[in-house]
């Protein structure tokens, strides 16, 4: 069964924030996919379990962006 939460995420602004967010994302253990909406300012991530939310942040860090939270 998979977990799809959705996610939102301050600074991506085109293409390419929304490609080095998933590229980070996709590297987190049971991880099946990632879709990030620049325009929304949203990540929605599929796993085969609930993510580590630290090592979420972690990650979105990394691409150079902010995890605000999950998204209502």
């Amino acid at each position: 069964m998979s977990n799809i939460t959705t996610y939102t995420v301050t600074g991506m602004s085109c293409g390419h924030c929304e490609k080095s967010v998933s590229s980070e994302i996709s590297t987190i253990a049971g991880v099946t996919e990632v879709a990030a909406d620049a325009k929304a300012g949203t990540v929605t991530v599929s796993s085969q379990q609930p993510l580590d939310e630290s090592a979420l942040r972690a990650a979105i860090d990394e691409a150079g962006y902010e995890l605000v939270g999950r998204s209502a």
